[in-house]
């Protein structure tokens, strides 16, 4: 029997199938980890995603790569079922051979750190549900291509469409749950819109604290403290267009209001995480749904009027 030579379409098939295939696989075991990370917190993260970016491109990651590798490997099984010479394609065999040695390496690799983890004592529930994601997810990968390389899935098409049908709702159910910690994207849109009104009021806040160290007084209106040459200029909502709420209610005293869409202590809105887990500023901007006050007084103990330069006689 002559080997049949490999045409471009052969190659370009089993290229474009590896790639979707590896990067599926890559962009599953993040996701996974990603909602370990959710459930299990690091005290030690300094760094915390409050839009779970990462979710979201490993998610759009899943959709389109999924469909892709199953439709490349289905066209090339279809191949293989028309002309069964191309079953002994060295590309097909190359393949097969590099994706059961890196799912393998994967597996050992994953064992290895698990017992090193051990023998430390650093075994932590986040740590062992990463190594079972990844020990499992690799041994899958590398048990599915070590029957393909012997031709069990050639032999048995109709499992082999069973196999892939169950991995696609696996990486389904996978992405529902991601809408579940994240939100929908018109939530996340509402979220992002709160989080630049607390970056606004933010920047409001130093200004008004500014003016007063400078003149000692607070003042009357937004505007005042509107700086040309400095190019400050007062923000508005970006939601709505309007001008934020300010009132001054004492010397020292004022009020800043905004409305808002969720509530930042909810645990089902993003907002409700800071961006550095250090960071203790933002208790300060805790807000509710609506419309919210903020009530500052301004300590002149640790904001003291500029010095005011001497004059010259």
């Amino acid at each position: 029997m002559n080997t049949p030579k490999v045409t471009p379409k052969d190659f370009f098939l089993w290229a474009g199938a590896m790639i979707a295939l590896y990067g599926s696989v890559v962009a599953f075991i993040t996701l996974l980890f990603e909602y370990i990370n959710y459930a299990f917190p690091d005290a030690l993260a300094y760094y915390i995603d409050p839009f779970s970016s990462s979710i979201r491109f490993e998610m759009a990651s899943l959709i389109v790569l999924v469909p892709v590798a199953l439709l490349l490997m289905r066209l090339i099984r279809n191949d293989i079922v028309r002309v069964a010479e191309k079953s002994e394609l060295w590309v097909r065999r190359w393949v097969l051979v590099l994706t059961v040695f890196v799912a393998g390496a994967a597996v050992i690799g994953d064992l290895i750190t698990l017992i090193n983890y051990f023998l430390g004592g650093e075994i932590t529930t986040r740590f062992i549900l990463k190594v079972l994601v990844l020990l499992l997810v690799a041994g899958a990968v590398f048990l599915h291509f070590l029957a393909d390389l012997r031709g069990y899935w050639i032999e048995r098409p109709d499992r082999a469409r069973m196999v892939g049908w169950a991995a696609a709702v696996v990486v389904v159910i996978a992405i529902i749950a991601g809408f579940f910690i994240m939100g929908t994207p018109g939530q996340v849109r509402l979220y992002r819109y709160d989080s630049q009104k607390v970056s606004d009021l933010q920047n409001i806040q130093w200004q008004v604290v500014n003016y007063w160290q400078q003149k000692e007084k607070l003042p009357a209106t937004l505007a005042e403290t509107e700086d040309p040459i400095g190019g400050y200029i007062i923000p508005k909502d970006p939601q709505s267009g309007d001008e934020y709420v300010y009132k001054a209610i004492g010397p020292m005293s004022f009020q800043l209001c905004a409305t808002f869409n969720a509530d930042s202590t909810s645990n089902s809105a993003a907002m409700s995480k800071p961006i550095y887990a250090g960071d203790t500023t933002n208790e300060n901007w805790q807000h509710g749904t609506g419309e919210v006050c903020f009530d500052r007084t301004i300590d002149p103990d640790k904001y003291p009027p500029y010095s005011k330069p001497m004059s010259v006689r």
